[in-house]
C-alpha cells in the first residue's frame, strides 16, 4: 500500500505524462526515456492521460468514417 502512495507522490506534470502517453499510443519511444519515464509518472495521470488518448482517438476515428461515408 504503501508503493502505490509513493508511486501517486511522483513529480512529473500532468503535460509531461500526456507527452509521455501520446509518445506511447504512436509507440516511438526510446527505451532511455520510456525507463526514465517509468520511474517518474504518475499513476493516476497515466490512467486519466490513457482514457483521454482513448477518448480522442474513438472520436477522430468517427470524424474520418463521416467524412468518407457522407
Amino acid at each position: 500500500m504503501d508503493e502505490l502512495k509513493d508511486a501517486v507522490k511522483r513529480k512529473m506534470s500532468f503535460w509531461q505524462t500526456l507527452r509521455a502517453v501520446f509518445w506511447s499510443f504512436i509507440g516511438l519511444r526510446k527505451g532511455a526515456e520510456h525507463e526514465r519515464d517509468m520511474a517518474r509518472l504518475n499513476p493516476l495521470h497515466v490512467i486519466i492521460a490513457g482514457l483521454l488518448g482513448a477518448a480522442l482517438f474513438i472520436a477522430a476515428l468517427i470524424v474520418i468514417v463521416r467524412m468518407v461515408v457522407g
